[in-house]
């Protein structure tokens, strides 16, 4: 996209909506356990240790998405990464936290050393 040329509202309103998918930290554990492949729903709400109406909810917002796709098998839902992207997306923005962290635990360390004689 050319940056001299303004975005165009519709995108930036679907830019936002994505990332506001990934604003949940519920939402980022799920997807950190769909990371080895897909589970059903019971598989999710007892590794999260939370309610099955709330790990459903987080689905089915991932789901519209498109970051996550359902199966039923029976009586059961599963799920799994449907764009793969995501675990790159997530690993770009915590190598750069690493790395402000880093920054500013370097700071912290040279300061402490000020006091010191």
């Amino acid at each position: 996209m050319n940056s001299s040329q303004p975005v165009p509202p519709e995108v930036v309103q679907q830019l936002a909506a994505y990332f506001s998918v990934l604003s949940e930290p519920t939402r980022l554990r799920i997807l950190n356990l769909l990371r080895d492949g897909e589970k059903c729903v019971q598989d999710l709400v007892e590794a999260m240790d939370t309610s099955q109406a709330n790990v459903s909810k987080h689905l089915k917002v991932m789901v519209q998405a498109g970051i996550l796709s359902r199966r039923s098998e029976g009586t059961l839902a599963y799920y799994k990464v449907e764009d793969e992207l995501i675990f790159e997306l997530c690993h770009l923005v915590c190598d750069r936290l690493a790395k402000r962290i880093e920054i500013q635990a370097h700071k912290f360390r040279a300061f402490s050393f000020l006091g010191k004689r």
